[in-house]
């Protein structure tokens, strides 16, 4: 166990937006509510073996579209969500883990945290930030007669799309709801969800997310002050990723639908194109012959030639100078959620591209 400090809040952000893959919430909401999480208390960061089997731990984080322009969530938001839980949930919650990395993600519950005498637990739903709730759900969304509950608190007050919404079902159909009010919401809403004991975490979340986010971080923020150059190198060499490519961005077609920003964007490299398919995050990547270059869990993500560092799909634009890093899945931890089948059909339908057939290659259980 440690206290995480205001170092770990940057250093979270700026590794997490790495594993962000284009979404993955803003750099700007993850200081925010990363400094107000050690302003207020002292969040303690801990290792899930350190935790009883019979511990019960939640997930905190944020459901909605980066590139939604509508939408509120304030520090009480998180924190009423996870009071809320704790309120509809028989049993004491000890602890609280975040679903992906990203570039608020990864803060995810360090302020409910501090708050409300939680542990942050050091293991994610997935290494990578993702679309759907099921992809972060630890295997989860595959059992229809497992009965969860999950909260969502947010929306702007002003104009009446403020929501407070309890639901208990299926991961699966819960998941739905809850997409369903981060749209009403205004586009994102903060969540509470699934009480699970530490035994089904060791076994089914990847483990160690929040320090492979947090180290990845304090090595990019070390080689900022040498140039974008040295900060790309520095993040290749400590992730194993490979560069596919540098170039300008040709066309963005991406537009929102139903908390969803869906679409694509090309990248001209060298006289080819590299088309990025988006649904929030970077969820696969082809030339311009069709030949699919990398495929998520494989971390996805776009780097600016000019600062080295990540750039959101809502960021992107026309003209944009980047690099397109890849990491394969082989070289991070990958939760249930990812080897789980039942979660790509409906990426798979809104992209218009198969990603199963990728995917599970070569992943064993």
């Amino acid at each position: 166990m440690r206290i995480l400090t205001n170092e770990d809040v940057w250093a979270a952000v700026r590794g997490g937006s790495v594993f962000a893959c284009g979404g993955g919430g803003w750099v700007d909401h993850g200081l925010q509510i990363g400094g107000a999480a050690v302003a207020i208390g002292q969040p303690r960061l801990v290792s899930v073996d350190e935790l009883p089997d019979d511990a019960i731990i939640i997930t905190a984080t944020a459901i909605g579209a980066p590139a939604g322009t509508d939408w509120q969530m304030l520090g009480t938001d998180y924190i009423k969500a996870v009071k809320l839980l704790q309120e509809s949930y028989d049993g004491k919650i000890v602890g609280v883990m975040t679903p992906q990395n990203g570039m608020s993600s990864t803060i995810n519950g360090w302020l409910p945290a501090a708050l409300l005498d939680l542990v942050v637990v050091d293991a994610t739903g997935d290494i990578r930030a993702h679309p759907t709730g099921k992809m972060g759900s630890m295997g989860l969304a595959a059992l229809d007669d497992f009965e969860t509950i999950q909260v969502v608190v947010g929306g702007k007050r002003e104009n009446g799309s403020y929501l407070e919404l309890v639901v208990k079902g299926s991961p699966s159909k819960t998941s739905n709801i809850l997409r369903t009010a981060a749209d009403q919401a205004g586009g994102f809403i903060a969540s509470a969800r699934h009480p699970l004991p530490a035994s089904y975490i060791k076994k089914h979340a990847a483990i160690g997310g929040i320090t492979i986010a947090i180290e990845l971080g304090k090595a990019i923020i070390a080689a900022q002050p040498q140039g974008a150059q040295a900060v790309i190198d520095t993040i290749v060499t400590q992730t194993n990723g490979t560069i596919l490519g540098e170039g300008v961005v040709t066309r963005r077609e991406v537009h929102y639908s139903g908390a969803f920003d869906i679409g694509t964007i090309d990248v001209n490299v060298d006289g080819d194109t590299i088309t990025l398919h988006v649904m929030n995050e970077y969820m696969a990547a082809d030339d311009s012959r069709g030949n699919r270059l990398t495929t998520y869990p494989d971390v996805i993500t776009t780097l600016s030639t000019e600062t080295g560092l990540p750039v959101s799909v809502g960021h992107v634009e026309v003209g944009s100078k980047l690099a397109v890093l890849s990491i394969n899945k082989s070289e991070v931890p990958l939760s249930s959620s990812v080897k789980d089948p039942t979660v790509y059909p409906e990426v798979e339908k809104a992209l218009g591209i198969p990603l199963a057939a990728y995917a599970l290659e070569g992943i064993q259980e």
